[in-house]
């Protein structure tokens, strides 16, 4: 990548505007921008351009959830609960709980959150799985350092502040999620397939955000072909702490530009933890200087560095679909 492309890539992550024709609007011309996008798709660094939901805001119920297996059986383990189509993320963490993903339940679930929890343990067999809904969020917004701007420097992100209460959606809303989910084409006018008259599919995302059901429309970068090849979930013993000092912990930690996630999760017997961040950096050594300087900011000294050892899934919930019936069904 040269610099052109580090400076589109940041934009891209950022948000791409809802007109006609977006491509004319990132500082080159249309075709050159086009071919550097195709380009960074082609070769692995872009994963996806599309819209960015918020999970809760839609009606949908999610959480983080720690999984407890033979590390002998973890692929299987993984297999089985891969086939869950609102498991959007899947790692395997160095530590005994070794396997965690985030699990999204819609309205219409039967289940429901808890009882699809409980029916993939059962399905496994593992010994155990730990529910970690998020009970506060401080920030969430993947925006990867590609141009080497500062490590430490506040950005913008979505937030607590931003979420609304979910209020049912209109059909049309719903038609919009969908559409506005699928990865965009890389064509000189991308929204013509959507359905939606321009004005309308700008009118709808404006309410969209406004409610906080929609985040941006950005592109989803692949952190390793990004340059980005290590990534760790601190996690933070903050249970002494008292609300008024969790708040002002979970902001200082949200400030840093490596964090791209940070939550406030329950704790159990066997998991003293309750502040969780996630950062990504160009090297095991660059996350260690981050979480060392969030300890030392924020006075935070027990806390424990979860890397990731191997991607079993990594995509993006999609929406009102019929799958989630099917897999309960089956």
């Amino acid at each position: 990548m040269d610099d052109t492309d580090k400076k589109l890539l940041s934009q891209l992550q950022r948000d791409i505007p809802i007109v006609e024709r977006p491509w004319t609007l990132f500082g080159l011309p249309e075709d050159e921008t086009l071919r550097r996008v195709q380009a960074l798709k082609a070769s692995g660094v872009i994963r996806q351009i599309s819209a960015i939901f918020d999970t809760r805001s839609l009606g949908y119920q999610s959480a983080l959830v720690a999984v407890q297996c033979d590390p002998q059986r973890e692929e299987t383990v993984a297999a089985v609960i891969n086939r869950h189509p609102g498991v959007s993320h899947n790692y395997a963490r160095n530590h005994a709980y070794n396997l965690w993903f985030t699990l999204a339940v819609s309205p219409q679930s039967r289940l429901g959150l808890e009882g699809a929890v409980e029916r993939l343990r059962r399905q496994t067999g593992v010994s155990q799985m730990r529910l970690l809904p998020a009970l506060r969020l401080f920030k969430i917004g993947v925006e990867l350092d590609v141009e080497g701007a500062g490590a430490d420097k506040l950005q913008p992100a979505y937030s607590e502040a931003q979420r609304r209460e979910p209020t049912p959606l209109t059909p049309r809303e719903i038609e919009f999620v969908r559409v506005m989910q699928r990865d965009l084409p890389l064509v000189p006018e991308p929204f013509a397939a959507t359905g939606f008259p321009m004005r309308e599919l700008q009118q709808t995302a404006l309410a969209m955000r406004a409610s906080g059901r929609m985040r941006r429309l950005s592109a989803v970068l692949r952190h390793r072909q990004a340059g980005f090849g290590a990534n760790v979930m601190g996690v933070w013993d903050a249970r002494h702490c008292s609300e008024e000092e969790i708040q002002r912990l979970g902001e200082r930690m949200a400030a840093f530009r490596a964090v791209s996630h940070c939550y406030l999760r329950p704790t159990y017997p066997d998991w003293p933890f309750n502040l969780f961040t996630m950062i990504h950096g160009r090297a095991i050594a660059d996350c260690e200087a981050v979480l060392a300087e969030i300890s030392r900011q924020t006075g935070l000294t027990r806390f424990a560095a979860l890397y990731s050892t191997r991607e079993y899934k990594k995509t993006r919930v999609e929406y009102f679909t019929e799958a989630e019936s099917l897999w309960e069904q089956s």
